[in-house]
C-alpha cells in the first residue's frame, strides 16, 4: 500500500507531467483561460489517461510481450488512446454539448497528447504492472488537472491585473507557467 501511495505522490507533485517533465504542454496553454474549461479538460484526461493506461497495460502485457511485438507498442498505444478520445468525444457531444464547444479542437487533441501516450510508455518502461499501471495514470492525470486548475485561477486573477502591454498574452502565461514550475520544483526535495 505504501508503494502504491508513493507512486501516487510521485506521479502528482514530484513528476508532474505539465511542471516536471514538460509533457501536455498544448492543452495546458490552450484550455487554461478559464477554470471551468481547465476543469473539464482534466476530468476527460483523467478519464483517457486512467483508461489508456489499463488497456495499454494489457495490450503490452498479453499481446505484444506474448508474440514478441514490443516494437509495435507506440502506434498499438495511439490506436487505443485515438480510440477512447473518439468515445469521450461522442459522450460530451451528446450529454455535455457545452463543455464539448468550450474544449474545442482542444479534445481531439488528447489523441496526440504527448502525456497521455507518455503515461502509457513510461508504465512499459519503468515495468509496472497492471495495478500500478492504472494507478500511475490515474495520478499523472490529477497531477495534470492539478496543474491545469492552478494555473488556470492565475490566468484567471491575471485579467484583473494591470500588466506591462509588452508582457500581455501568451508571454505573462509563460513566465506564470514557469514560475508555477518552479514552485513545484520544489516537492523534487522530497525522497520517495
Amino acid at each position: 500500500m505504501t508503494k502504491i501511495l508513493l507512486l501516487m505522490l510521485g506521479a502528482i507533485l514530484v513528476e508532474n507531467f505539465i511542471f516536471s517533465r514538460f509533457m501536455g504542454i498544448c492543452p495546458f496553454m490552450g484550455v487554461s483561460e478559464k477554470p471551468d474549461t481547465a476543469i473539464g479538460m482534466g476530468f476527460a484526461v483523467m478519464f483517457v489517461m486512467t483508461l489508456s493506461s489499463a488497456a495499454t497495460s494489457l495490450v503490452y502485457d498479453y499481446l505484444l510481450v506474448r508474440y514478441e511485438l514490443e516494437f509495435l507498442s507506440t502506434i498499438v498505444f495511439i490506436v487505443i488512446i485515438a480510440s477512447l478520445v473518439q468515445f469521450i468525444e461522442m459522450f460530451l457531444k451528446k450529454l455535455v454539448p457545452s463543455l464539448y464547444s468550450a474544449l474545442g479542437i482542444y479534445l481531439p487533441l488528447i489523441t496526440t497528447n504527448c502525456a497521455v501516450l507518455g503515461a502509457a510508455l513510461l508504465n512499459v518502461e519503468e515495468g509496472r504492472g497492471f495495478v500500478e499501471s492504472v494507478v500511475f495514470g490515474f495520478a499523472a492525470a490529477v497531477g495534470f488537472t492539478l496543474a491545469l486548475v492552478i494555473f488556470a485561477g492565475v490566468r484567471a486573477r491575471m485579467k484583473h491585473t494591470n500588466t506591462p502591454k509588452s508582457f500581455q498574452g501568451s508571454l505573462i502565461a509563460l513566465i506564470a507557467a514557469g514560475l508555477i514550475a518552479m514552485a513545484f520544483a520544489g516537492f523534487s526535495g522530497i525522497s520517495l
